[in-house]
């Protein structure tokens, strides 16, 4: 196997690795709730905490803290969150665990940072490469929810907490250092650039931003809201978001290798751009059809018939691949770096607003798949309009 795509491998193993405390504390709900004394309300803000810090870590992308030596930003955005890990079963407050889980978000750096490596190392074959590296985000959340599993029938009480916590902080460290053995560094940007060429003033960074705000709404809340609004049992619900988990993952891979295939035909940037816009609209157009089968599913109490919507919603993961490839495809050299953050900043608010929103205005399943089918239509329209756009890279040039 070529060493650039035992580098996408590698990378997906510290994704998943990362991001295998995304769901792993609410496994623990019931014995945090009492070795706390919190309510099941209070024990919702550590989720909202570890979203909330998903925005932020690209908050601070454009600052110089993941910017200098690319494995040690890496290794940076591990530590953010295996030391976390590694304090949670022993600190004295809830609060002081929402506080960890907010840092612990900091994880979705690695997709930005990753983006960085991928643009150096291929060209038509960015998104097959970036959808198996996002597929490591579901691959972790069901490493994480079975390990928590596991501990929970070999652990007693608090002591399952601890030992799910501490082996998944050593395996993140673990696999970072395997990592480390394989992969070669290289230098991300610090420098500033001309208003010229600053990311923050093209209209074209605002609205691509915004593509893949409607695929992090659904995909951060779907699981949470919706789904805990059905009359299905909690065997079901739960296997109808272990199904939306691997049909996320899946659906990465595909799309990537869709991405892949149509960006091989014209790897000009104008040429990559469409096939990244022709994969997301295709994407979104199927996960209106799946959140539409979802909805009659629900409605008519019909368990089977909601797998198959959820299958093929999983789908919406499938922007994935195409929106992280689009800075290296659409900005000038010098800048992609910083663009992914942007782009990232941008599309990542949907993880500060949507939980909040989804918990003030849905209290049934009608209202929530209204949203998302609207978030579907939406993410069509700001596709066609981005589609219309001048790239930046055509209007600086490369070398900007």
């Amino acid at each position: 196997m070529e060493k650039r795509w035992i580098t996408v491998l590698l990378n997906t193993l510290v994704v998943a690795a990362g991001f295998g405390t995304m769901h792993m504390l609410e496994k623990f709900a019931g014995i945090v709730i009492d070795h706390y004394g919190i309510t099941e309300a209070a024990m919702g803000y550590q989720q909202t905490a570890y979203v909330v810090g998903l925005f932020v870590a690209f908050l601070l992308g454009g600052t110089s803290l993941f910017k200098g030596s690319f494995k040690r930003s890496v290794a940076l955005i591990i530590s953010f969150a295996a030391i976390p890990q590694l304090l949670i079963p022993f600190m004295p407050s809830w609060g002081g665990v929402v506080a960890l889980r907010f840092f612990q978000g900091f994880i979705v750096a690695l997709i930005a940072v990753f983006s960085n490596q991928i643009g150096r190392l291929f060209v038509a074959e960015r998104p097959f490469a970036k959808g198996i590296i996002l597929s490591g985000i579901f691959w972790g959340g069901i490493y994480g929810i079975n390990l928590a599993k596991w501990a929970s029938h070999n652990y007693s009480d608090w002591g399952a907490v601890k030992v799910a916590f501490l082996v998944s902080a050593v395996v993140m460290y673990a696999v970072l250092a395997l990592w480390w053995l394989f992969i070669e560094d290289f230098e991300i940007p610090k420098g500033k650039h001309s208003s010229g060429s600053n990311v923050w003033k093209m209209s074209f960074t605002w609205v691509f931003g915004f593509t893949f705000f409607p695929a992090l709404w659904i995909i951060f809340t779907l699981g949470s809201f919706t789904l805990h609004n059905v009359k299905f049992s909690d065997a079901q619900v739960a296997n109808l978001v272990m199904t939306l988990e691997v049909s996320m993952a899946l659906w990465s891979i595909i799309m990537g290798y869709l991405g892949y295939r149509l960006s091989v035909k014209n790897t000009s940037n104008r040429g990559l751009f469409k096939a990244i816009v022709s994969v997301m609209t295709l994407s979104y157009a199927v996960t209106f059809a799946g959140i539409f089968i979802v909805w009659k599913a629900i409605s008519a109490n019909d368990y089977r018939l909601a797998l198959l919507g959820i299958a093929i919603t999983g789908i919406v993961q499938g922007t994935g691949p195409a929106f992280w490839t689009t800075a290296p495809a659409t900005y000038p050299k010098k800048i992609y770096p910083e663009a992914s953050f942007a782009l990232g900043l941008i599309s990542n608010s949907a993880n500060a607003v949507a939980p909040n929103v989804m918990f003030v205005l849905v209290h049934g399943v009608t209202t929530g798949m209204l949203i998302y089918l609207s978030m579907a239509i939406l993410g069509v329209l700001l596709l066609l309009a981005s589609a219309r756009m001048k790239l930046p890279v055509e209007e600086l040039g490369d070398a900007a």
